[in-house]
């Protein structure tokens, strides 16, 4: 005994067949509940936009403004009283021919070598802790990783107050030196160049005509290469020191993050370690490499509390920085202008450097060629183990 079903009438076409129901759109419903979600997100977020506009763009807009103008520093910055200037701060700046020039070419040259030597140095050490910390192997890994990362946590006002005493010329990293026979120098009241000292004792002391002759914001080429003063290396010491444990804590993040099944494809294919680490482990923590140098570059660019706390610019203004130039430009000579085209100049040296170094470390596509190579690497890999 078959049940029978009830079709319910449906509109007929013209051909007489039935007409199948016409189904809603709904385009326009969705439409309407984004609509209402877009406003709910910006009344969410408008009371941190207005406050980030408040005492972020606005600041940032007035000391545009100021770069660009001859403001004392005394009242409002847009009194009649100040007039624009253009572009005369950045000229003197750049191509001032004067003080103004080489003072910003001392502070670019010392903080290039700062930037030069810290970000590498920090980036490896922390990814190395975090490699080691990582592993299961490794007893007491937590303590092992507040250990690492306490110093970042620590004020840099204090850090620097226990390197002055460190790095003194009686301090205890000479005393341990003068255990190797090694007589350690005066590092806070040493402007030598650390390149330059190295070439002394090949014995060249002075730079061909070419380098001395020319100069570039005032300083020569030979001076461009004098390296680091023995004083801003010690601040390059305690930069490594303090920020390492910082990047160590996201590498450690990422790692926990990876997925084991392209670790074990290639210890099937005979990867040893090192080539795991180098051709699978760290591409795919590209993205955490970008931060990580992205961020000790800015970092390192905007170098100040340690310069103002440790030595103010010296010795021989061999440890001014850009940021520590534009803060005594300002609110000691009261140029307002110069400094703030200072911070702006840095500005742009960051996001320069920052655009040039996510093309570096852009995802790139594998080429055909490398497919095919390791695609028959891998088949001759099976084929050995088949045989065996």
């Amino acid at each position: 005994m078959s049940a029978s079903v009830t079709v319910p009438p449906t509109a007929a076409s013209p051909g007489g067949a039935p007409k199948a129901a016409k189904r809603p759109s709904g385009r326009r419903a969705p439409k309407g509940i984004r609509k209402s979600e877009g406003i709910a997100g910006w009344l969410f977020t408008a009371p941190m936009l207005i406050i980030l506009g408040l005492f972020l763009v606005v600041p940032v807009l007035m000391a545009l403004w100021v770069s660009f103008s001859d403001w004392s520093g005394r009242g409002s910055p847009f009194a009649s009283s100040v007039n624009f200037v253009g572009l005369d701060n950045y000229d003197e700046l750049l191509a001032g021919g004067g003080l103004a020039e080489r003072d910003f070419g001392v502070a670019l040259r010392n903080n290039a070598w700062y930037v030069l030597l810290v970000v590498p140095i920090q980036t490896a050490l922390s990814l190395f802790l975090a490699v080691l910390v990582n592993r299961q192997v490794l007893k007491g890994r937590g303590f092992f990783r507040t250990a690492f990362y306490f110093p970042s946590v620590t004020s840099s006002v204090a850090i620097t107050v226990l390197w002055l005493f460190l790095f003194g010329a009686s301090g205890a990293v000479n005393k341990v030196l003068s255990w190797f026979g090694v007589n350690g120098p005066n590092w806070f009241q040493d402007p030598s160049g650390v390149v330059h000292n190295l070439l002394a004792t090949v014995g060249i002391t002075q730079g061909p005509e070419w380098m001395t002759g020319n100069t570039t914001l005032g300083v020569s080429w030979w001076d461009w290469w004098a390296g680091p003063s023995v004083a801003m290396s010690a601040f390059v010491l305690m930069a490594v020191f303090t920020t390492s444990g910082t990047f160590m804590l996201l590498f450690i993040a990422a790692l926990q993050n990876l997925g084991g099944d392209v670790q074990e494809a290639a210890m099937i294919d005979g990867a040893n370690g090192w080539q795991r680490f180098w051709r699978v482990t760290l591409p795919q923590l590209r993205p955490t490499l970008f931060t990580v140098l992205t961020l000790g570059l800015i970092g390192t660019w905007q170098v100040f509390d340690q310069i103002y706390t440790g030595t103010q610019g010296g010795p021989g203004k061999t440890t001014v920085t850009p940021a520590y130039l534009s803060y005594t430009s300002a609110f000691e000579s009261q140029d307002w202008g110069r400094g703030a085209a200072i911070a702006f100049v840095l500005f742009v040296i960051i996001v320069v450097l920052t655009i040039i170094q996510r093309i570096v470390l852009r995802d790139r596509p594998v080429s055909k060629r490398r497919m095919r190579a390791y695609s028959i690497a891998s088949s001759q890999t099976a084929n050995k183990e088949g045989r065996a």
